[in-house]
């Protein structure tokens, strides 16, 4: 089938849809709520929703583990809405793209049900099961989500393995049967007209042979299982048979999350020639600025350092022009708001900070993705009691960290966990300033930001000088541009702590970005002097000085 790169000149927007709309007053959002608000994403000018799970689940983390690829969790509606939803969103010219959670499924799906009953049963070959070595687990490797990656099964006297949670068994990609199921899933979804996929932690489906013990420090308990097994020997063949019996098939867009990978590996599997995937998610920029004790990982409370913010995106600019294609994106639904995390919420400067980092990466290389409510300036729910939240993958960290090992005190972790837990960005959409932020009217699935009085897409759209028309702007002039869409990159003075500019060039043609990160003022010389102001987040242009948090953009011919 012919293919066209529509995907390099679209912007995301991405849905989760537990908290977006809720239609019927349970206090989920779904998808007849979903649909409802679709005008609303036209409005903004984004081409793809990224709709995260919304299949039959258990729910033990958020619709990850999934029980049924082919129908619907009762929450969010029926196949019917979801083909309303649908139909609807391409009449208004919205294209959908699904999450693909392929490297493990929930323990209440037929397969694992069927896997667990015997050592001889037909699907025990779907899952990953081991005898215990030396009466324990078959080797050292940690859960993404804390503890061990293998649960006992008593029945069978084997363990089965989960890299997440326990209700979280992974596949065995090794086995074709999986794989020739897991094809069948995608055409189902493809043939019904979703234009792309998500794919779930999709580097993680090749386990290395033998599945041996990774390394680990002394005073670790477990190996770091990412290290362990992401981008795996096999996994190339396995993306490249998915595109020869799907993907090439169809006209669609496909983005691979891909924790622990390298621009190189990006190359690999999104290389212009792969015939892989057209892009992935990396987490080299969100996982800044990690605990300096390196058994609590990402759990802390330091800002992240400018210089290595733009050593971090640059690497990605710079080494995939020309050979591959970068997600750009700050936050999603596993990360905290970016306006909190990567610049500012004081209400003083949150308007001009979130706009700011609006322009410094919609200006990139790439294909960027907007959260919901990022383009409202949303910003982090900062949760003081640990009985606030939701998340399992918080919940356990604390339980590991301050109950278990004692390695860390009760305030530090909570403040660990206001910064960067995941529930920052799992409140519900803040839709106007009436009761529950006309999400839904009746109890929340999950508590509010009280925030919403003042920061609301009501009042966004009732405020020309807002987040949400800026963002708005953003989005034409990328559409508008092959300079901004193709060209390449090039950073300015890099070890600049408070300043991030760089130029794009293409065709003889330079734009030229400068965004001040911090709330001083402040003065440099790019040569704006001689460019035209395309947009900027001050109502004025002060050329070379530098107000707290501005952000602006030059066309220099």
């Amino acid at each position: 089938m012919a293919k066209s790169d529509w995907w390099k000149k679209s912007v995301v927007y991405q849905v989760y849809p537990r908290s977006y709309q809720d239609s019927n007053n349970d206090g989920i959002g779904d998808l007849p709520g979903l649909t409802s608000r679709l005008e609303y994403i036209k409005k903004l000018g984004a081409d793809v929703i990224w709709l995260n799970p919304i299949y039959k689940s258990p729910d033990k983390d958020n619709g990850y583990d999934i029980s049924d690829y082919r129908n619907i969790q009762d929450a969010y509606g029926t196949m019917s809405d979801f083909d309303e939803m649908l139909k609807k969103a391409h009449s208004l010219g919205l294209k959908i793209m699904m999450d693909l959670v392929v490297n493990h499924t929930s323990d209440q799906h037929k397969w694992f049900q069927e896997s667990k009953k015997s050592k001889d049963n037909p699907y025990r070959d779907y899952y990953i099961w081991r005898d215990p070595v030396d009466g324990h687990e078959p080797n050292n490797w940690g859960s993404y989500f804390n503890g061990s990656t293998w649960k006992f099964d008593e029945t069978t006297g084997q363990y089965y393995l989960h890299l997440f949670a326990e209700g979280q068994p992974d596949l065995n990609w090794e086995n074709p049967k999986v794989r020739d199921e897991v094809w069948s899933v995608m055409k189902f979804w493809l043939d019904k007209g979703v234009d792309g996929f998500r794919m779930d932690v999709i580097n993680l489906i090749s386990k290395p042979a033998g599945l041996p013990d990774g390394p680990k420090a002394d005073d670790e308990r477990y190996a770091d299982v990412g290290k362990a097994v992401a981008d795996g020997h096999r996994l190339n063949e396995f993306l490249q048979e998915m595109n020869q019996k799907v993907l090439s098939k169809y006209d669609v867009m496909t983005v691979g999350e891909m924790p622990d990978s390298t621009p190189q590996d990006a190359i690999e599997y999104t290389g212009l020639d792969s015939n892989e995937l057209n892009m992935v998610f990396q987490f080299d920029h969100v996982n800044l600025s990690p605990n300096k004790d390196i058994r609590l990982g990402k759990w802390n409370d330091e800002p992240v350092k400018l210089v290595e913010l733009k050593k971090s995106l640059s690497k990605w600019e710079n080494e995939l022009d020309g050979k591959g294609w970068n997600s750009l994106y700050w936050n999603n639904h596993d990360q905290p708001r970016a306006v909190s995390r990567f610049a500012t919420d004081d209400p003083k400067y949150r308007v001009r900070a979130a706009k700011m980092l609006g322009t410094t990466l919609q200006m990139m290389q790439g294909t960027p993705y907007v959260y919901e409510g990022e383009e409202l300036g949303m910003t982090n729910v900062h949760y003081t009691k640990l009985s606030q939240y939701e998340d399992l993958e918080s919940l356990n960290a604390y339980k590991e960290f301050v109950d278990d090992e004692e390695i860390v005190d009760k305030d530090s972790m909570l403040s660990y966990l206001a910064d960067r837990t995941r529930d920052n960005a799992r409140t519900p959409m803040q839709w106007d300033d009436s009761e529950n932020a006309g999400f839904t009217k009746g109890k929340p699935w999950f508590e509010l930001n009280p925030n919403y009085t003042e920061i609301n897409a009501k009042a966004s759209l009732d405020d020309k000088d807002s987040v949400f028309y800026y963002y708005q702007k953003l989005i034409d002039l990328r559409h508008h541009s092959d300079l901004i869409v193709y060209g390449n990159y090039e950073v300015l003075d890099i070890d600049d702590k408070e300043v991030f500019a760089y130029k794009r060039h293409y065709k003889g043609q330079t734009l030229l970005v400068i965004s001040n990160f911090t709330d001083k003022e402040l003065s440099r010389d790019y040569g704006q002097n001689d460019g035209e102001l395309l947009i900027g987040n001050y109502n004025d242009d002060k050329e070379t000085n530098l107000r707290a948090y501005e952000s602006k953009v030059y066309l220099i011919r």
